[in-house]
C-alpha cells in the first residue's frame, strides 16, 4: 500500500480465493470455468457482469471450418494483416488450436448461425477484411452477446465461481511492495484491492493465481465503439505493478461506427463489407479502389487511414456504407440488430446507405505475455485484449480476437495446472487499504474536465495519422494532467469515476510514449514524419515498463 491511496473509513474484508479473474468477458468467463474444476474462482468486474466488450463484438470468431480452407490461408493472412510483426510461432498454435476450443464454446452452450447449405457446412461462414477465405462464424450479428449469454450461464452452474458485481480492480498487491524487498528474481502478484462501488469500501482479494482479463481502451479515445467500462484499466494496473507492455502505439479504428447525433457509438461490423458492402463518398462515388487492390474489404488499417483521408480532402463529416444492392431480406436476417438499430435513426440499410466514421475499437499491444499468458510476475496472467501475445502485430485480423482469448484462456489454465497442487496462497499480511487524510472533494468537475481533455487530445493528436509535432503536443500535455490526476488522488476519497480516470491517463501515456518510439509507419501506426515501413530497423515490438 502507497501513502497516496485513500478510502472512505468502513468496515473491509480480505477475500481469499484460489483465482482472481479481473474481467468477465470472453478471456475471464473462459478461464474461470475451467479454473473452477480446480478450485475456488473469484470473478471481479467493475459493472454488471454481462458488461464487457465480449457482449458488443458483432462479428464472430475466425476459425477453419470450410473444407476449402486451411490453417495456412488463415495464419498467412494474420501474418499479412499484421505488417511484420506478428510472432508467426504464435500465429501458428492459436489457429491450429482454434477449432477445437470452438467445439469447447459450441459444447458450452453457444450457438452459431447454421448455415442453409449443409452440403458446404454446418455452421453459415462469414468472410471479414483481410480473410482470404470464408471462416467467421457467428451468430448472427450478435456473436458477443450470445457467446456472453452461454458463457455466463455455465459459469452460473459451477459452485466454486462468486461473481462480484460492481467491484473495481484498484491495484495488483506485490510480494516486494509488501516486503520493500526487491527479489533478485520476478516479483511475486499476492492479489489486488478493490473497491466496491455500492459500499464504498476497498477489499483485499488474494489469490494462488490472478488473471487479467479487463479488455480494452477504447475510452481513451473521443470516438469509439467499445462500452462505457474500456478504461484500461488492466493495462494501468499492471504497468504499475512492473509488468512489460509492448505496442499501444498500434490502436485498431473500426473504420465503420455509425454517424449520427443519437447514436453512441453502434459498431457497423465488418460483415457488412463482407457480405458485399460498398463505401462511397456523399457523392456516390467509390475510392477505395485508389488504395487496395482488396477495395472494400481492405484489412482495417488501409479502410480507417482511406476514410479518415477522404474526410479531410473533403471536409465531409462521414462516408456511406452501401449494401442496398443485397436482397432485403438476407439483409433482415443476416445483420437484424444492424437493421433494427439502423432503423431507430431512420435509415433503412436495405433502402438507405449507412453513414459511417473510423472509431477507436481494439487494442493491439498491452501486457507482454508468453505462450500461456503469464506476464514477467509471478502468478499474474492476461489474456484477451489486455494482452500483448504477438498474435496481432503491428493490425488485428478481423475476428480473431475471440479466438486469441479462448485458445490463451485454455493455455493459461494448462500452464497453472501442471503447478497447481505445489503452490500455496502467499500467507504474507496485506495491510487493509489505508484512508489516511483523504476528504470528500468538492471539485469534481476536475474530473469530468480532464476526462474530456485527455479523449480529445489523444482524438486529434494520437489518432489514426500523427506526427512528431503532434505526439510531442500530446505527451506535454498528458504529462501534465497525470500530475494533477496525481495530486487528486493523493488528496481526495476515491469514487469510480477518479478510478477510471486515472487509468486512462496511464494508459494515455504508454500510447504516446509506444508512438514516439517507433520511427516509421507500419500497420496501425502512421506517422507523417516516417511514412514508410523500415524493415531494416523496426521488425520488433516497443517494450515499455515501470522500473
Amino acid at each position: 500500500m502507497e501513502s497516496n491511496r485513500r478510502h472512505l473509513d468502513g468496515t473491509t474484508m480480505e477475500i481469499s480465493t484460489d483465482f482472481l479473474v479481473i474481467g468477465s468477458g470472453i478471456a475471464g468467463l473462459s478461464f474461470a470455468i475451467r479454473a473452477a474444476d480446480l478450485g475456488t474462482v473469484a470473478i471481479v468486474t467493475k459493472k454488471e457482469q454481462f458488461e464487457s466488450s465480449t457482449n458488443y463484438a458483432q462479428g464472430g470468431i475466425a476459425v477453419v471450418q470450410d473444407a476449402a480452407d486451411r490453417f495456412e490461408y488463415h495464419i498467412n493472412d494474420t501474418l499479412v494483416c499484421g505488417a511484420g510483426l506478428c510472432h508467426e510461432d504464435v500465429a501458428a498454435f492459436v489457429v491450429r488450436e482454434g477449432p477445437e476450443r470452438v467445439r469447447e464454446l459450441i459444447d458450452w452452450g453457444v450457438s452459431f448461425t447454421r448455415s442453409d447449405n449443409a452440403t458446404a457446412t454446418v455452421y453459415d461462414l462469414g468472410r471479414e477484411g483481410g480473410h482470404s477465405m470464408r471462416r467467421v462464424l457467428h451468430a448472427n450479428d450478435l456473436t458477443g452477446r450470445e457467446i456472453e449469454r452461454a458463457l455466463m450461464a455455465k459459469a452460473g452452474s459451477k459452485r466454486n465461481i462468486r461473481i462480484f458485481e460492481n467491484y473495481f480492480a484498484i491495484d495488483l498487491v506485490r510480494k516486494s511492495k509488501l516486503t520493500g524487498v526487491r527479489p533478485p528474481g520476478a516479483d511475486r502478484c499476492l492479489g489486488a484491492y478493490v473497491f466496491d462501488v455500492n459500499r464504498q469500501q476497498v477489499h483485499r482479494f488474494r489469490a494462488k493465481f490472478i488473471l487479467l482479463a479487463t479488455g480494452g481502451v477504447g475510452k481513451v479515445y473521443l470516438i469509439t465503439t467499445n462500452p462505457d467500462i474500456a478504461t484500461g484499466d488492466g493495462v494501468a494496473m499492471a504497468y504499475r505493478a512492473g509488468a512489460r507492455i509492448a505496442n499501444m502505439e498500434f490502436i485498431q479504428f473500426h473504420p465503420t461506427c455509425l454517424y449520427h447525433p443519437d447514436a453512441k457509438a453502434f459498431l457497423i461490423s465488418e460483415a457488412v463489407r463482407g457480405e458485399g458492402g460498398i463505401l462511397r463518398l456523399k457523392n456516390g462515388s467509390t475510392f477505395m479502389e485508389r488504395y487496395h487492390p482488396l477495395k472494400s474489404l481492405a484489412p482495417r488499417d488501409v479502410v480507417a487511414k482511406a476514410i479518415d483521408t477522404e474526410l479531410k480532402k473533403s471536409g465531409d463529416e462521414y462516408v456511406l456504407l452501401d449494401i442496398t444492392h443485397r436482397d432485403r431480406d438476407f439483409l433482415k436476417s443476416r445483420f437484424p440488430n444492424i437493421y433494427e438499430t439502423c432503423l431507430e435513426f431512420d435509415i433503412d440499410i436495405t433502402r438507405d446507405p449507412i453513414p459511417v466514421v473510423p472509431a477507436a475499437h481494439y487494442l493491439c499491444g498491452g501486457v507482454v505475455v508468453n505462450a500461456y499468458g503469464e506476464t514477467n510476475i509471478e502468478r499474474l496472467f492476461a489474456c484477451g485484449e489486455v494482452s500483448c501475445t504477438g498474435l496481432h502485430g503491428a493490425n488485428r485480423l478481423a475476428s480473431n480476437s475471440l479466438l486469441e482469448a479462448i485458445v490463451y484462456a485454455r493455455r493459461a489454465l494448462e500452464r497453472i495446472a501442471s503447478v497447481y497442487r505445489t503452490v500455496e496462497i502467499d500467507a504474507l499480511p496485506i495491510p487493509p487499504w489505508d484512508p489516511g487524510g483523504a476528504t470528500e472533494s468538492d471539485e469534481s468537475v476536475v474530473v469530468s474536465h480532464n476526462w474530456d481533455e485527455i479523449r480529445r487530445c489523444m482524438w486529434n493528436y494520437v489518432g489514426i495519422v500523427r506526427s512528431d509535432k503532434r505526439l510531442e503536443r500530446a505527451e506535454r500535455r498528458i504529462e501534465l494532467i497525470n500530475r494533477e490526476i496525481d495530486e487528486y488522488y493523493r488528496n481526495f476519497i476515491i469514487t469510480r469515476d477518479l478510478l477510471e480516470l486515472r487509468d486512462i491517463a496511464t494508459v494515455s501515456s504508454l500510447i504516446v510514449r509506444c508512438a514516439r518510439m517507433r520511427k516509421e509507419s507500419r500497420g496501425l501506426h502512421y506517422n507523417l514524419d516516417y511514412p514508410e515501413r523500415n524493415d531494416a530497423e523496426w521488425v520488433k515490438d516497443t517494450v515499455i515498463w515501470k522500473p
